[in-house]
Formats: structure tokens, sequence, C-alpha cells
């Protein structure tokens, strides 16, 4: 598995309950721009439109050999494959409040397939996005500690 990009903000900003594996329909030049690495998931997510999931705001930047280089379509929306029984079952958990489905990293599987990661995740508040940091220095202090007492 080749990791193609990470969306590291999604962790801090979200509380993931879920993740799920999705396809992702892309073109050939998409594919090679991804290949390349020129890929940027920053403000990304995923939303229905007519019973379909579509991934916004993923930007793919043109390939530059391609024969076509529409500036415009690096950020189109991209339809995502998934099972009908996978889909209803997102319907369900973002028609409850607050819960919002981010991609988390975009990678080839071991068939040279383009995969996405989607996290099913609740949006975080300020006072546990501080208490998270303070809990991750604490960790972090007793780990110094205890390295050199030994």
């Amino acid at each position: 598995m080749k990791i193609v990009a990470q969306n590291k903000k999604a962790y801090h900003d979200y509380e993931i309950l879920d993740t799920i594996e999705a396809g992702i329909v892309l073109t050939g030049g998409e594919v090679k721009s991804l290949r390349a690495g020129h890929v940027s998931l920053i403000g990304a997510f995923a939303t229905f439109h007519r019973g379909e999931l579509f991934l916004i705001n993923c930007r793919i930047s043109p390939y530059e050999k391609a024969y076509v280089k529409d500036e415009s379509l690096a950020t189109r929306r991209r339809k995502l494959l998934l099972h009908k029984r996978q889909l209803d079952r997102l319907i369900g958990d973002v028609s409850r409040k607050g819960i919002t489905i981010v991609p988390l990293r975009i990678y080839f599987n071991k068939r040279s397939k383009v995969k996405v990661e989607l996290g099913i995740g609740k949006h975080k508040k300020a006072p546990s996005k501080k208490k998270e940091l303070k809990e991750r220095d604490i960790k972090r202090q007793t780990r110094r500690e205890l390295k050199g007492d030994l």
C-alpha cells in the first residue's frame, strides 16, 4: 500500500468515530498526477448528492504532460464508489446532527487501485482540542521522566 496523501488536520479538527474505504472515479491524467504526489486533501469533505457520495474540494493538480490542462478541473467533485449498504449506513450517520465525512488519506492498494479512506467524524470544540493537547503533553512528560530514571 502506497500512501499518496494524508489529511493530518482531520484528526485534529474531528473526533473520528469510524473509517471506511471507498474507490474513486478519476481520469487517466489524474491517476498519473496522483502517482507523482500532486494532491491535497486540505479542506476536502464528502457529501451526498442524489443518493451518491461525492468528494468535494480535493485538489489534484493537472498532469503536466496531459493533452488537456484545465486548471478548473483540479478541484472538481469526484464520485466515490461504495456498496449500496455502505451508502445507506453513511446516509443514516450523516443525518444525525454534527456528523461529517472527511477524507483521511488517498492511497494505492495492492492491486494499484486508487482508494480513499473516509472518516466519519464529529467536529471537536475548542475546549476538547485543548484538553487533548494537555493530555498529550502530560504523557510526553511522564515518558521523559521514566526514561531519565532508567
